[in-house]
């Protein structure tokens, strides 16, 4: 059964959370502050915005330490995160299908693209509701709001073993997407011609 959460009468909670990476997000943060001016329904928000500027949004804060990001996760109804595999395992194991809004290295928002690499493999899993454009950010949220069991998964919080060998496995899987889009340099290998009268090693 998911995790049911005790929320005010007529409002849901939404956690955004961008994560400590030192680049801004600015994409993500301004997709929520747009979808955020036109929602009708009270909405009970809390948004970790990391290094990107301060939004002129509620519930805006920098950063969240662990506990009080544990706390966040448990009481919302709603997760919308970057591509940081930690947070989607910590999502998940909260019992929520995380909304996946990965940085993209070509907008200056990670030095590299394993958050697009990875999240777009869970996608393709449905293990998280991959959100690449603002459209489909907005969707989600619209969707989620309209019926929030649609993005809630069995939560398992006791399972810190599990989770342990969960985040190994994931880096595993994030070091081989990696290596596969880094194209290896060439090398050049120089070839010395030996000495006359000394000895060729073999």
């Amino acid at each position: 059964m998911p995790h049911q959460r005790d929320t005010p009468a007529g409002q849901l909670r939404l956690l955004v959370a961008v994560g400590t990476d030192k680049h801004p997000f600015d994409r993500l943060v301004d997709w929520l502050a747009q979808w955020h001016q036109q929602a009708g329904d009270p909405i009970g928000l809390t948004l970790q915005h990391g290094h990107t500027t301060a939004p002129q949004l509620p519930g805006a804060v920098a950063f969240l330490g662990h506990d009080a990001l544990q706390q966040a996760m448990d009481e919302a109804d709603l997760v919308v995160c970057h591509g940081g595999p930690a947070t989607i395992l910590e999502a998940r194991r909260h019992g929520h299908l995380p909304i996946v809004v990965p940085r993209d290295p070509a907008r200056g928002e990670h030095v590299d693209d394993h958050q697009l690499l990875f999240a777009r493999r869970l996608g393709a899993a449905g293990l998280v509701a991959l959100c690449e454009t603002r459209e489909a950010l907005h969707d989600a949220l619209a969707e989620g709001f309209a019926d929030p069991s649609r993005y809630a998964v069995t939560a398992d919080p006791a399972a810190h073993e599990a989770r342990r060998a969960a985040v190994a496995r994931v880096g595993r899987i994030v070091d081989e997407l990696v290596a596969r889009s880094t194209p290896r340099p060439h090398r050049l290998r120089t070839w010395s011609r030996p000495r006359r009268g000394a000895k060729e090693i073999r």
